[in-house]
């Protein structure tokens, strides 16, 4: 792996536990600087005294067990289905025909899916072959880690696992990779950190699936594992969610899955569970 390292422009923004709850399409594209988070709604409040009341007050393991029942209990899509969903929970704010590129921070059309050159297709942030999911109902069609990227890059990331370091991207500035691993783009840092640690909550072993955990390691091949641990839980702080984030899991939530990400209403969990 490469010894480079990047070093933020911006300073660490609050990841209090107060959230957003947004029923709109949000303010702002992933690409833009995430915004610090407002102060607490009457609806957001209400999640606690109710979604999250069983894991309120936790740490540790007990909190992850808590969340784990809580965010199991979810409808579940095909993967055929996913293509619809992805143009609901990605759309463009700014333009409502498209959708944005998780990696690359295109705005493309809705309507340019598929597996050509310059389409864009479904990229599992937990790549499936850790833990040998592929495409089941299940961790393989789990929208809260699917996002729309472009075909070329999402090859390029392949199933490598997260860490810092690399040569840059070619058509995803801001992205790095190198032999065992891949470096997302500033403004989605946490975004991808999220993702995979809600991953490792919500899938435990107790399926027909693999139990999916983080660990500091890169290069975790066919394991159901994925790292790097330590950079992940750093770009959770550094990052924090965002409106476009917010509004997405508040989609999956009313439209489609019904359950939630607990890292997005709750950054400081990270910390409390890793």
């Amino acid at each position: 792996m490469s010894s480079r390292r990047r070093i933020y422009a911006r300073p660490l923004l609050a990841t209090a536990a107060s959230i957003v709850v947004l029923t709109g399409v949000a303010a702002a594209a992933p690409a833009a600087t995430p915004a610090t988070a407002t102060p607490a709604s009457t609806a957001a409040a209400a999640l606690d005294d109710t979604y999250y009341q069983d894991a309120l007050g936790k740490t540790g393991t007990a909190l992850k067990s808590s969340l784990h029942t809580i965010i199991s209990d979810q409808t579940t899509l095909s993967y055929s289905q996913v293509w619809d969903a992805l143009k609901a929970t990605d759309e463009d704010p700014a333009n409502s025909s498209n959708v944005i590129l998780l990696y690359t921070g295109r705005s493309q059309a809705k309507s340019e899916n598929g597996g050509n050159t310059g389409d864009w297709n479904r990229e599992h942030v937990w790549a499936k072959s850790h833990g040998d999911f592929g495409t089941a109902t299940g961790p393989g069609t789990d929208i809260h880690h699917l996002r729309p990227e472009d075909v070329q890059v999402n090859s390029i990331r392949g199933n490598k696992d997260f860490d810092n370091g690399g040569s840059a991207v070619s058509g995803a500035p801001g992205n790095y990779t190198d032999g065992d691993s891949f470096e997302p783009r500033d403004a989605v840092k946490g975004d991808v950190a999220r993702m995979i640690l809600y991953m490792a909550v919500r899938y435990e072993g107790d399926d027909a699936f693999a139990d999916l955990e983080p660990n500091d390691s890169v290069s975790n091949g066919s394991a159901p594992n994925i790292g790097r641990l330590s950079v992940l839980k750093q770009w959770s702080q550094e990052d924090p969610p965002d409106s476009f984030e917010q509004n997405r899991n508040e989609v999956i939530f009313d439209r489609y899955q019904h359950n939630r990400n607990p890292f997005i209403d709750h950054p400081e969990w990270v910390e409390a569970i890793w």
